[in-house]
């Protein structure tokens, strides 16, 4: 009844906001941007043997175009992408192609393309060495579908503008989220603490767009909270919390109207924040994991985060995903504040490899450093153990640790000092063979829409460095605007790692290791964000800065392509090796069947499907459900690389509200012959009936 409810609201709101004045121009787009899923490493993790081995749920790329009435060229383009993060090969790329299709209305100032960073997404496609080397370097099969899926929800969005009106609310979430770094996070100032209820950014700011009739077009939300639901024990391509509560709200509020609603469930301030709310615990004893090191007996691969679904990830990543999905509902549905103002937006290229920043109250001046990983980088965080005796927190270096680094390159006596207190584990500001490892060049930028202002970051902020930056600009705007909205957006056109505050810096744990450019990273980024912002205020522009350097020409991959697949003599691709198991399945069971298959690489396709759960109607065979929905799983497995079989499992869990009938399951798929060719092929199951739930069975039964 609620949900009925809600969507005759959604739908019918006209009787609300039917005022006919038509604020900003608003289109919404939607593409697949999955990529590869067999064999290439997933990104986020950095784990050798998570490799894609089928999907969970699709990837998708979803665009939020925002445009001034009366000015066309004043418009900005919010891309919610489902991958790890931002790339700025993947930027550099979105930008050429649309500037072929559109000139110069979209370009790199009011562009912006920001990661929910999913830990379960295709990697190799960065640009910088040291973010594709689990990834065998580059993956053109990663790359080309995340460039191709932006460009198009960006033209759908393009396509689909209409003049429309933006409502905007914010709200407290919780139970969602905990802070993985709590030691470091203590090292902030009491006073500074005691500002804040909690120790993450527990509001979710949502904005709401309609057309000038009132009717629904999608809704942009921005949460923090770690996409590692799903831990590297995972193979599953996988959008985890972020990109299943974006499905779960475009299923409930696509209604009739001007087209599907899109839903984009954005990142923010990220660094320390985890999805695994009960907390890390030891995975041999069970006991909480020591809380300064993060370690088990001294060891850091023993110490994992558990989710509310503990020990079932996929149940945990549900719960997460359920919670956002069910406050931005709230938030949507009761956004009553319009948002009113004019549409602007700047951005520039810093070198953040030496930048001066002036002393603060409570930090000291300096400059920033070039790029350099820590020995807490290898130690991972809770939501990912890393390997070896590497231990979060650790500040100096063992002399066989030393003697390692020295073999790849030994950091300078300047690094040493800039760096400090950081143990360079890896001095990647300084490293560029065969190319750059990490970037010197970032992208900074503003996007404004009324009262919204949305600090787009190339990086990992933590949650004190997100206030601190979010205070920083308030303090900037609000004399001559008044009350904002300012909402930090993660991981935004390139990615540059973690941004802790010098004081979480000093304790060295995971973040504080992979802040890249030093313990005066934030406050470098204070000053140039607080620069755009008297630039906009003044309508003035801003040096556009040195530009990034495009390395797509020096990639290189070691990842092996697909050499051909075959089959047992006398089998045939697409036949049943285990079939469904019964002939009656009830709601809330889990069916499944194998067929030999092939190397999903062959085809990755892209606005399509490896499966089809089909339903009789009839007479006709109906498809109900794909490898895109939450109910389904494909999964690939191959005996070893060098094997040319391989099987392809599809499972479907029958959810509450199936319709009882007759079912099928069917796979898709191509194959690769000796001669290089690729041709399709399907399977299909047995037929089996769907029945209603074994307890309304029995009551029926009882009743008779």
């Amino acid at each position: 009844m609620k949900q009925l409810f809600l969507q005759l609201l959604c739908c019918t709101c006209a009787a609300l906001w039917l005022t006919r004045a038509e604020s900003y121009l608003i289109g919404v787009g939607k593409a697949d941007v999955t990529g590869p899923a067999a064999e290439v490493n997933m990104m986020g993790y950095a784990k050798e043997e998570q490799n894609a081995a089928g999907i969970h749920t699709r990837l998708y790329a979803r665009a939020f175009v925002i445009g001034d009435e009366d000015d066309v060229r004043q418009r900005i383009v919010f891309v919610n992408l489902d991958a790890g993060m931002a790339s700025q090969a993947v930027t550099l790329g979105v930008l050429d192609a649309l500037e072929n299709m559109y000139g110069g209305l979209y370009n790199e100032n009011n562009l912006a393309i920001s990661g929910i960073h999913t830990h379960s997404g295709p990697g190799g496609y960065l640009q910088y060495l040291l973010y594709s080397i689990t990834a065998m370097g580059f993956v053109k099969e990663s790359y080309d579908p995340i460039v191709k899926g932006i460009v198009q929800a960006v033209k759908q969005a393009h396509e689909s503008v209409v003049p429309g009106k933006i409502h905007v609310n914010s709200g407290e979430l919780l139970g969602a989220s905990i802070n993985r770094s709590p030691t470091a996070y203590m090292n902030n100032s009491e006073s500074e603490r005691k500002q804040y209820l909690h120790d993450t950014d527990k509001e979710m700011t949502l904005l709401h767009f309609t057309d000038s009739y009132g009717r629904s077009l999608g809704s942009l939300n921005w949460f923090a909270v770690h996409c590692t639901s799903l831990n590297n024990t995972n193979t599953l391509i996988s959008g985890d919390n972020k990109g299943a509560a974006a499905q779960m709200m475009e299923k409930f509020f696509t209604c009739p109207g001007p087209g599907p609603f899109v839903a984009g469930f954005a990142q923010g301030a990220v660094g320390d924040v985890s999805p695994n709310t009960l907390g890390p615990f030891c995975m041999d004893t069970g006991e909480p994991c020591d809380a300064v090191t993060s370690t088990c007996n001294g060891r850091n691969e023993l110490c994992a985060g558990r989710g509310p679904g503990w020990p079932d990830m996929f149940e945990s990543n549900r719960i997460i995903a359920d919670r956002q999905f069910q406050k931005a509902v709230d938030l949507l549905v009761s956004a009553s504040e319009e948002v009113k103002g004019p549409v602007d937006f700047r951005h520039k290229y810093v070198d953040m490899t030496n930048v001066t920043v002036a002393a603060t109250n409570t930090t000291p001046s300096g400059t920033t450093c070039p790029a350099a990983m820590g020995m807490s980088f290898a130690a991972g965080t809770t939501d990912g153990p890393g390997a070896f005796d590497f231990k979060q927190g650790s500040k100096n270096a063992s002399a066989f640790w030393k003697l390692v680094r020295s073999g790849i390159k030994a950091p300078s006596k300047h690094q040493i000092q800039c760096q400090a207190p950081k143990p360079v584990l890896l001095d990647t500001g300084e490293m560029d063979y065969p190319f750059a490892w990490q970037p010197a060049i970032v992208d900074v930028q503003i996007l404004r829409v009324g009262q919204i202002v949305l600090l787009c970051v190339p990086g990992e902020f933590t949650t004190m460095s997100s206030r601190r930056l979010r205070a920083a600009i308030r303090n900037e705007l609000e004399p001559s605007l008044g009350e904002l909205h300012v909402v930090l957006a993660g991981l935004t056109n390139t990615y540059s790692s973690y941004v802790t505050t010098y004081e979480e810096y000093h304790v060295q744990r995971y973040e504080g290791a992979s802040t890249i450019f030093g313990p005066h990273t934030l406050q470098a980024y204070i000053q140039e964000y607080k620069e755009m912002s008297r630039a906009m205020l003044a309508g003035s522009g801003v040096p556009r800065g040195p530009s990034p350097p495009n390395l797509l020409g020096k990639q290189w991959s070691l990842l092996p392509g697909v050499y051909f697949d075959s089959v047992p003599l006398g089998c045939k691709f697409g036949d049943v090796v285990t079939d469904v198991r019964n002939s009656s399945i009830y709601v809330g069971d889990t069916v499944e069947a194998k067929f030999r298959s092939a190397n999903p690489r062959n085809d990755l396709r892209t606005d399509d499907t490896f499966l089809a759960v089909e339903y009789l109607e009839s007479g006709t065979w109906v498809t109900l459900f794909t490898d895109d929905d939450l109910s389904t799983r494909f999964i690939w497995h191959e005996p070893s690389r060098l094997d040319p079989y391989s099987t392809a499992t599809v499972r479907w869990t029958i959810s509450h509200g199936t319709i009882p009938g007759q079912y099928r399951l069917k796979h898709f798929g191509n194959h690769k012959t000796l001669f290089g060719s690729i041709c399709p092929f399907e399977g299909t199951s047995s037929v089996f009936s769907v029945l209603a739930s074994k307890q309304a069975t029995v009551d029926i039964a009882v009743t008779r």
